[in-house]
């Protein structure tokens, strides 16, 4: 008896969270997805991968939970998956996701809470909060307000990348900014999947503008990258080889050789560039990471915010499938 192709196989969804997940909940969003799903933080990843194969006959899915702006998390979602790409036998029944979301829908996203804001509170400013990680990711985050700001709705947006356990002083800091601006109210705007921000009943004229995106609306964007995934792997394509290079070029920069071969290290990937003149980046089917033999990790390296992910991610949170 044949096993069933991954288009008609039940999914096991598992939600990979890193730090623009601080203070989420997805239980409300994919409560009405037709998938068993698991939430999980990027060190527990591998385990939970291993035990949703192990356990069940389900196509197992990975969806990293971000807008784009933790490429980092993408990457360690597709290094944990290769070992188990490189011995599956059988219809393939292991796949990686796009990523939630772009800095573009980011973008989108707040540009709404801008014209929001601007509609129901005017001469509010906006604060686009989020939890401090590492100078890139936070740098990212500065890049997308400026163009929230240059096209929104001539309201004044801030940034404040708030610390694990400072929350209230980053934020008291942001707040008094806005008021010697002249703001008469704030309204802090999360940059991620936040659903509270109780700091805000600290201060006087300063509220809480809500979930980014509605559970609803969410839930569909779910689904929508579930189905792609699906859609993707019953034509041969499991996304782990794209999500190997999602941090290519995110970080430190890196200088190119005279001969066009750069090096990539610190757990990262090697490649050569055979075309000298362009040095191209295209990576095609002969790809060097479809040539090496993988060994199974112990477990994924930990990462600045494993720390901060919080215990009720170190555990996998269970859905149950509608």
């Amino acid at each position: 008896m044949t096993s069933p192709a991954p288009a008609t196989r039940p999914v096991t969804l598992v939600l990979v969270t890193g730090h623009e997940s601080d203070r989420a909940d997805f239980g409300p969003a994919t409560a009405g997805l037709s998938a068993e799903v698991l939430t999980c933080s990027r060190r527990v990843v591998h385990h939970v991968v291993r035990s949703a194969l192990a356990s069940t006959d389900d196509v197992v899915m990975v969806l990293p939970m971000t807008w784009g702006r933790d490429p980092g998390l993408v990457a360690d979602c597709a290094k944990a998956l290769q070992w188990f790409a490189t011995i599956e036998e059988g219809e393939p029944r292991l796949a990686l996701c796009e990523s939630l979301g772009t800095p573009d829908h980011l973008v989108a996203h707040l540009r709404k809470a801008v014209r929001t804001t601007a509609s129901r509170r005017p001469g509010a400013g906006v604060l686009l909060t989020a939890r401090s990680e590492n100078p890139f990711d936070d740098a990212e985050l500065h890049r997308l307000a400026h163009l929230v700001r240059t096209h929104g709705s001539e309201v004044q947006v801030e940034v404040a990348c708030v610390r694990p356990g400072l929350e209230t002083e980053d934020l008291a800091r942001a707040v008094d900014r806005f008021h010697r601006l002249g703001a008469d109210e704030v309204v802090v705007v999360p940059a991620g999947f936040a659903r509270t921000c109780p700091e805000v009943a600290q201060f006087e004229r300063v509220h809480f503008y809500g979930p980014l995106v509605a559970d609803p609306a969410l839930g569909r964007t779910i689904d929508d990258r579930m189905s792609l995934a699906r859609h993707r792997l019953g034509h041969g394509y499991d996304g782990i080889s794209a999500g190997l290079l999602a941090d290519h070029d995110h970080g430190y920069a890196h200088s190119h050789e005279v001969q066009g071969d750069h090096h990539h290290g610190g757990g990262g990937h090697d490649h050569a560039h055979h075309d000298h003149a362009h040095h191209d980046h295209a990576h095609h089917d002969h790809d060097h990471h479809d040539q090496v033999q993988v060994q199974e990790p112990f477990a994924p390296v930990p990462r600045q915010d494993d720390g901060a992910d919080g215990p009720m991610h170190d555990q996998p949170r269970r859905y149950e499938r509608c």
